[in-house]
C-alpha cells in the first residue's frame, strides 16, 4: 500500500478536502428531486450493496423524494457476504424505503460456466452488468429513475464497470471524493458500521477495493484533489511528498479510463454534432 511522506502541504490538503456537509446535503437533495421530477416521475431506484456509497444515496433519495418513493434493490450472488446483505437491510429498515431482493446467481452462472478460463475481473463485470439489468427492469416496473452510486475517486480512477455500476440516470455523489462521502454519510446518519468498514464491491470472498487497486482511497483522494481540482503538475505533487511511482500510476489510471466518463464519442461530420456542438440547454428546448 502506497503511503506518501508526511508534509505540511499534505496536511493542508486533507483540510481542503473538508466540505460544508449541511450545504452539500441541501444541494444534493434539490438535485435529486429536480432531476427526477423534471422527467414527470416522482420515484427513484437504488442498488443497495450494503456499502457506504449506496447507503448514502438511499438516505439522500429517501429525504429528497420520500421513503415510499424509493426502492432499494439487494442483488446478492452466492458468494456475497452476509454482512453486505445485513447492512443493506439495516439501511432499508432505518429509512422505511421499499425493498426488493433478487438473487443474481442463476442469471450469471450459466455464462460464467460457459467460459471456464474466465478470471475474476470478467466474472465481476458480468455480475455488475446483470445488476444494472435488474435495476433498469425494476425502474420500469416501479416507475422511477435509477440513481447512481459512484463517487469521484472511483470515477476518476476508472474503478467501475462500463454499463454496469457506472450506468444510471444521474450520479449525485460523483463530484465527492471518498473522504468527502464519509463526511456526508456521517451528516446524514448512515450507520457507523457501514461508514467504517473497508470498501468492497463484494465480487469475491475477501475482496476489498484498496487491495485491488494497490493504494488507499485517502491517499488517492489527496493526490487527485491536488492534480484535478487544484491543477498541480505531477512534478509539484512529487515535491509535496507523493512517491513518483504512485503519481504515475494514478495518472495512468485516470488517462486510460477517460472513455468510461463520457458518452460514446461520435465522429463529427456535420456543423451541429451531438456531443460536440449540440451541448447546451437551449439546444434541447430548455
Amino acid at each position: 500500500m502506497v503511503t506518501p511522506s508526511k508534509s505540511l502541504e499534505l496536511n493542508l490538503m486533507r483540510e481542503k478536502l473538508q466540505i460544508n456537509t449541511s450545504l452539500v446535503r441541501e444541494v444534493l437533495l434539490r438535485f435529486i428531486h429536480d432531476e427526477v421530477t423534471r422527467t414527470g416521475l416522482t420515484k427513484g431506484i437504488v442498488g443497495l450493496s450494503g456499502g457506504i456509497d449506496s447507503s448514502l444515496i438511499a438516505y439522500l433519495a429517501a429525504e429528497a423524494l420520500g421513503p415510499a418513493s424509493v426502492l432499494g434493490v439487494r442483488m446478492p450472488y452466492r458468494r456475497s457476504s452476509q454482512e453486505s446483505l445485513d447492512h443493506a437491510q439495516l439501511v432499508t429498515d432505518a429509512l422505511g424505503i421499499q425493498q426488493e431482493t433478487v438473487d443474481i446467481t442463476p442469471m450469471v452462472d450459466p455464462l460464467i460456466e460457459r467460459f471456464p478460463e474466465m478470471d475474476q475481473v470478467r466474472s465481476g463485470n458480468i455480475m455488475s452488468r446483470q445488476r444494472m439489468i435488474i435495476l433498469y427492469d425494476q425502474s420500469a416496473a416501479f416507475g422511477g429513475l435509477v440513481i447512481g452510486t459512484s463517487n469521484k475517486t472511483e470515477a476518476l480512477l476508472g474503478y467501475s464497470t462500463l454499463f454496469g455500476d457506472s450506468a444510471a440516470a444521474m450520479q449525485p455523489i460523483a463530484d465527492l471524493y471518498k473522504m468527502q462521502v464519509r463526511q456526508l454519510a456521517r451528516e446524514m446518519g448512515v450507520p457507523p458500521e457501514i461508514i467504517n468498514k473497508p470498501p468492497s464491491a463484494d465480487l469475491w470472498p475477501g475482496q476489498t477495493d484498496e487491495d485491488e487497486i494497490g493504494f488507499s482511497y485517502d491517499n488517492a483522494d489527496q493526490l487527485l484533489f491536488a492534480i484535478i481540482d487544484l491543477r498541480y503538475s505531477p512534478e509539484e505533487a512529487v515535491k509535496m511528498g507523493f512517491p513518483q511511482a504512485f503519481v504515475e500510476r494514478v495518472l495512468t489510471l485516470v488517462r486510460r479510463s477517460h472513455y468510461k466518463r463520457r458518452m460514446p464519442i461520435i465522429a463529427k461530420l456535420s456543423n451541429r454534432s451531438i456531443g460536440h456542438d449540440f451541448l447546451y440547454l437551449r439546444d434541447w428546448g430548455t
